[in-house]
Parts: structure tokens; sequence; C-alpha cells
């Protein structure tokens, strides 16, 4: 189990001295693309600061940063965390919320995790294996929180084709369904945060969410890297899913 997370993720790391980078030989039976992939992480600041912090991946600082600017993630909040393996983002969101309630004077917030696989323990959150897409999905977290949520979040991605166009479809369609689910478990005056790629959340979604929430912003957090097609869109203040009379 990963060592708990000291303070919570804020400013990008500041690299001092000499720039040393990392190369990593070809080896036989890897691949180019791999030996690349390896590089990079080994020279990027923000796997190495993950590593030090106790977060279990660099995507850890993408949702800090876009809360810093959104402040989304506040003392009792009651987040769900759709897709959460490995846990990153239940990680800073445990210390944002205070849901282990070691701040005295803040309220206490909920963080529950939900994904297809098994995640290993996040202490202060709630993780549960659960499709959100299956029917009874968004009963069943509202009653795990014994209510409904303030944020709904998803870093998730489908597997990828190596086929750009389908691959955009795709993680549209999740993200759709992400929103989706987010509208039926949403307090008003909510939060949705979710990944999407390229220009941001397709027209359509855009289009939604305009309708649902009172601001929609698509934003590339610094933690994204540079060479990412990756985006996430943050719709705050939910109004409620429209047509609807509640």
């Amino acid at each position: 189990m990963a060592k708990p997370p000291g303070k919570p993720p804020g400013k990008p790391p500041v690299r001092g001295g000499r720039d040393l980078k990392v190369r990593v030989r070809t080896a036989r039976k890897r691949r180019l693309s791999s030996t690349l992939w390896l590089e990079r992480q080994l020279n990027d600041p923000y796997v190495a600061r993950a590593k030090r912090e106790g977060y279990r991946g660099r995507a850890a600082y993408k949702i800090a940063e876009l809360d810093d600017r959104f402040r989304f993630l506040v003392p009792g909040a009651r987040v769900v965390d759709l897709g959460c393996a490995p846990g990153g983002w239940c990680q800073v969101a445990v210390a944002r919320v205070n849901a282990l309630g070691d701040r005295p004077g803040r309220k206490q917030g909920r963080v529950i995790g939900v994904d297809l696989q098994e995640v290993d323990p996040v202490p202060g959150a709630e993780i549960h294996r659960l499709d959100f897409l299956a029917e009874g999905a968004d009963r069943q977290v509202k009653d795990w929180l014994g209510g409904r949520a303030d944020v709904v979040m998803s870093d998730m991605a489908p597997a990828a084709t190596g086929h750009r166009q389908t691959d955009h479809l795709r993680i549209v369609a999740l993200c759709e369904a992400a929103a989706d689910f987010a509208m039926d478990v949403l307090e008003p005056g909510g939060t949705f945060v979710a990944k999407v790629l390229a220009g941001g959340a397709e027209d359509s979604l855009q289009v939604a969410l305009k309708r649902a929430f009172a601001k929609v912003a698509n934003v590339k957090p610094p933690a994204s890297r540079a060479d990412s097609s990756e985006k996430f869109v943050v719709a705050t203040g939910f109004r409620g899913r429209p047509g609807s009379a509640a």
C-alpha cells in the first residue's frame, strides 16, 4: 500500500541547477515506443514528485490544479470518483474535503471511489467495485453517500485503439455517460469534472452541460503533458437535468 500523501499537491515542482536528462538504452525485445515512454517517465518532474509525496501517479496533480482554479473540493464536500483506479484523485480529494476529519474546525467530507477493477484501499476514501453504467448504479451511490454528491469527477479513458477518430468518439461517449450519471446524483450547485480530448467537450455534450450547469470550461492543467491531446471539462453550478422538474 502506498504511504499516505503529505500536504495536498499545489504548484508544479521547481527544477533548479543542472537539468540532467536520463536516457534509456534500447534493450533487446523492448520496442522503441516502450523505451521512449520509459525515458519520458524517468524525466518527468511530476512522476518524481508523486513518488516523493506518496501519490499513486502524476494524475493527482491534474485534479489538484483544477481544484486550485475552480475550488470545488472544499471541506465537507461529498465526492464521487468514477473509474478511480489507481486512486490518485481520491488521495487528493480526501485531503482537500477533510474526509479523515483530521483538520479541526473544518467540516468533514466524504469520498467514494468506484471502479470495475479492484483498487488498493485509500485512507479516508470508500472504494467500491461497481460499473457506474449498470442499472441502479446511481441509486447505489446515493445509498452509500446517504444523499446526493457535491462533486462527480472522472479521469476515465477507454483503452486506446491507435485510431485517433475512434479513440476520440469512445472517450466522448464515456464522458457523456459520466455526465449523465452526474446529473442523477449531484446536488444543486454541484460540480462535474471529466477528461475529454482535443478541443474539449463535443458540441452535443457541451450544449447539454451548458443547459444543466451555470458555467462550463474546457481546461488543460499544467500537469497534462504538452504532447497530450487531453483536456478536462469543468462544469460548475448544477441546475438540474434539463427537462426535469426536480
